[in-house]
């Protein structure tokens, strides 16, 4: 399945239902008082979270989201049936615009969230609502009102609770597939990785957090360079950033570069918190490792794993402290004594 993360779409509620002009015309009242019903509603269109899915796709072919009219009220005082809302399944991390305005119309995140995207047009009123004592047999009714019609555009953002940045062919995808049931593309060549994946990382027991692998990043990419600045979107909702160097190409060089592309997209997403992954330490001798582990963790502040994605090396204590840091952050702040 192509994964796509951004759709421009048309979406045009239904109108409601006329209100009825109608009279009571029966065997033993040929002249009844005025009868006629409202109009029904116009359906809605309204988007909510499916978390089965996980990319925009339907969209690209369904670029147009048409709900029904409301039926005309009736005579007899009957009214018009409203019409059937559209439900629309969208994945987890969706983002609505007005794309005439720029306004945020829905942020869906959580499985179940819904929102109304464009709201159905209210049915008119029958004249049977118009009779009064000095207006027995009046010959008004309202129309339906018109359901909301505009062209928005969607943006998918990924919910996961921490992301592995850093340089092509740093090794984030060979992490990902070590540590989760996921399986992203992997080969030796830069960019393989050409969209997010994501996956759920086992703690203990029923416990895990969930780990996105965003494309490699290079210098420009907050200008769009690269892969660029699409994709850096998708690191908005993490919660913790892991760094991955490749242990044997300047780990100090590349971490400097991945967060100042970082930085330019979002300064308060660099400052969130993080850890070091240096890989490949299989293709390096130990007391290499060693010196570059000391001299990151001098550079960066942050803690240092040392591991090898490819042969399954030390990633326990990569995963413990990921855990120990999301645990922290859920728990609440102390009250001041």
């Amino acid at each position: 399945m192509r994964f796509i993360d951004e759709a421009r779409v048309f979406v045009h509620a239904g109108k409601g239902g006329d209100g009825a002009i109608a009279f009571l015309r029966e065997k033993f009242r040929p002249f009844g008082g005025p009868a006629g019903g409202n109009g029904g509603r116009g359906g809605s269109v309204i988007f909510q979270v499916d978390e089965g899915l996980s990319t925009l796709l339907d969209f690209k072919y369904q670029p147009r989201l048409i709900a029904q009219d409301g039926e005309a009220g009736r005579g007899k005082e009957q009214y018009g049936h409203g019409a059937d809302d559209v439900v629309v399944r969208v994945p987890p991390g969706t983002i609505v615009f007005d794309e005439e305005s720029g306004m945020t119309l829905a942020d869906l995140v959580m499985p179940g969230d819904t929102a109304i995207i464009a709201q159905g047009g209210e049915g008119g009123r029958g004249n049977m609502h118009f009779a009064s004592s000095t207006r027995r047999s009046p010959r008004i009714a309202t129309p339906g009102t018109a359901g909301e019609q505009r062209w928005i555009r969607m943006e998918l953002r990924l919910v996961a609770e921490a992301g592995l940045v850093g340089l092509p062919n740093a090794g984030k995808s060979t992490l990902l597939a070590a540590l989760s049931a996921a399986r992203p593309k992997i080969a030796s060549y830069p960019f393989t990785t050409l969209a997010p994946n994501i996956g759920r990382v086992s703690i203990s027991g029923e416990e895990s957090f969930t780990l996105a692998d965003i494309p490699g990043l290079i210098e420009g990419a907050h200008r769009g360079l690269g892969l660029g600045i699409r994709f850096l979107r998708h690191l908005a909702r993490t919660r913790l950033l892991v760094y991955v160097l490749d242990g044997a190409d300047s780990p100090d060089a590349a971490f400097a570069t991945v967060r100042a592309e970082i930085a330019a997209f979002d300064p308060a997403l660099a400052d969130r918190p993080a850890v070091v992954a240096l890989n490949k330490i299989d293709l390096i001798a130990a007391a290499e490792v060693n010196k570059s582990a000391r001299k990151l963790r001098k550079l960066t502040g942050l803690e240092v794993f040392p591991v090898s994605a490819d042969k399954g090396e030390n990633l326990a204590p990569l995963v413990a402290a990921i855990a120990r840091m999301l645990h922290r952050m859920d728990q609440p702040a102390a009250c001041p004594s």
